[in-house]
């Protein structure tokens, strides 16, 4: 019995042997295809990077100052200053400039007014050329149009204080809204 026992149990050992070493064959040659795919060259995966720009502008704008006036405005007095637009490149835009703050400011029509209890005004104009076509609010009528490149696009504004009757001494102000479309 004991020799019997002894058969059955070399006889499992042998099946077992050859199932594990089947199984094992078959783990192993898969394990060895996958890395002579690994070992023997090389694959990828691709991805997209991606960013979106959105138009957008900036306006930067220098301050106009006429300076002092001795006694009477007999004499128109011109200066200028300048505007920088920077919009994204191909980015086409215009540039408004409002009435002011000035008492009685309205569109084109512009006024400086006086401090405190002086109710006095001063008209000025801006044009966008020198002299000519005054510069205002209105898109497709009184702007000035351009399109970004991504830098600084820099505008002249033209000022002018016209002859007119001269009010009191004074400082005289007016806060002069520059706008870009775009």
């Amino acid at each position: 019995m004991l020799q019997i026992f002894s058969s059955k149990f070399r006889a499992v050992p042998r099946l077992t042997l050859l199932l594990l070493s089947a199984g094992l064959y078959g783990i192993s040659g898969m394990a060895n295809a996958d890395a002579a795919t690994y070992s023997n060259g090389s694959t990828g995966s691709n991805f997209d990077v991606t960013m979106k720009i959105v138009a957008n502008c900036t306006v930067a704008a220098l301050p106009l100052d006429f300076g002092q006036a001795q006694g009477v405005l007999s004499a128109a007095v011109n200066v200028n200053t300048t505007i920088n637009v920077t919009c994204s490149n191909s980015t086409p835009y215009n540039l408004g400039l409002n009435a002011g703050t000035g008492a009685g400011s309205s569109g084109t029509t512009r006024k400086l007014s006086g401090t405190g209890a002086n109710t006095g005004t001063v008209a000025f104009n801006l044009f966008q050329t020198a002299g000519s076509t005054l510069w205002g609010d209105t898109q497709g009528s009184n702007t000035v149009g351009g399109t970004g490149t991504g830098s600084a696009i820099t505008h002249t504004v033209y000022g002018q204080v016209p002859v007119q009757a001269t009010p009191a001494p004074d400082t005289y102000k007016s806060t002069i809204t520059a706008t870009v479309y775009f």
